[in-house]
């Protein structure tokens, strides 16, 4: 038993050795940063705008690769697949490593267990719109009219499942009302319905939403974050108008594959910390309609803790909602 016992602690000292010298000398070529989407989104243009910045921290060329497919699980599960040496990362988000894992009835990956967490650098907040001529000023009388209304409400959305659906179905089932969803091939048209009041309200991009409610096109109701968002923060938020629990940013972080050495790891940290402190990144990153998250959320530990309390969270909605891509 001792023999097997320090044949394991020398193992476990060689491999903390090997993954150290690797990290010394990491990285010796260039990288792939792995984008599961589409080019052009907006996801792809901060992904390549920060991949530049990393690149030049480190001292090496990051390639981005765009592998946009299935809501971003193909890419997502290619990365989880990958040599664990350091020269394959992905950014990935709420839809990729949080909704992903109910809406498929067998999931496409784990994203707790395959994916080596590195840090979680943006969030993007949902906002709540209604239509203009709804009669209700504030998230209080929003609460009250669709209790009272249920059976006749309707919310839209981008599609089943999207970033712009569950967001809704969550408040839902916060308040324990049954409104009808109507799905739309894209945040535009579904947008373009409740300016024209065919549609009651949405939890819509606060891009979008943001600008829409300053020009009166639709009332803002809340900003659905914990802390209000700097392109609307006029507007409160949901837990500032006494709803809390109904936080839905769609989060941006970066991921190794599973078993990448810890020095690798938090060598990348470090690039992606010297990234985001630069005024111009951080400036254009904003423009883009992102939210920097403070320092203490940006740890590796913070996003391995965060990520399986929110894969919980999402879970239990999408569960009681009965929401499938299936």
């Amino acid at each position: 038993m001792t023999t097997s016992r320090t044949l394991l602690a020398v193992a476990a000292t060689l491999a903390a050795l090997t993954g150290t010298a690797a990290a010394q000398d990491w990285p010796t070529r260039p990288i792939t940063l792995i984008v599961p989407f589409a080019p052009g989104g907006g996801i792809d243009a901060s992904a390549r705008l920060q991949a530049l910045a990393i690149g030049e921290a480190l001292g090496q060329t990051i390639v981005v690769e765009n592998v946009g497919a299935a809501a971003g699980t193909i890419g997502s599960g290619r990365v989880a697949k990958a040599a664990t040496d350091g020269y394959t990362f992905m950014i990935g988000n709420s839809g990729t490593h949080v909704y992903s894992q109910s809406l498929y009835k067998k999931k496409p990956y784990d994203s707790v267990a395959d994916f080596e967490p590195v840090a979680m650098v943006t969030d993007s907040p949902r906002i709540l719109i209604a239509r203009k001529d709804l009669p209700v000023k504030n998230l209080q009388e929003l609460i009250a009219h669709m209790k009272a209304n249920q059976t006749t409400m309707q919310y839209s959305s981008a599609g089943v499942g999207s970033g712009t659906h569950l967001p809704c179905a969550l408040l839902n089932f916060t308040l324990g009302v049954n409104i009808t969803h109507v799905p739309y091939r894209g945040e535009g048209p579904a947008l373009q319905d409740v300016i024209a009041g065919r549609i009651d309200y949405m939890c819509t991009t606060i891009q979008s939403g943001a600008a829409q409610a300053k020009q009166g096109t639709v009332k803002g109701i809340a900003v659905m974050a914990p802390r209000r968002a700097s392109i609307i923060p006029e507007l409160a938020t949901t837990g500032e108008q006494g709803l809390k629990g109904v936080e839905a940013t769609v989060w941006n972080g970066f991921f190794f594959p599973k078993g990448t050495p810890k020095p690798i790891v938090d060598k990348m940290h470090k690039a992606i910390e010297t990234m985001i402190a630069r005024p111009d990144i951080r400036q254009k990153l904003e423009t883009l309609g992102l939210e920097i998250l403070p320092p203490e959320q940006r740890t590796t530990a913070y996003l391995a803790k965060f990520l399986k309390e929110d894969v919980e969270r999402w879970g239990k909605v999408i569960q009681a909602a009965g929401i499938s891509v299936d």
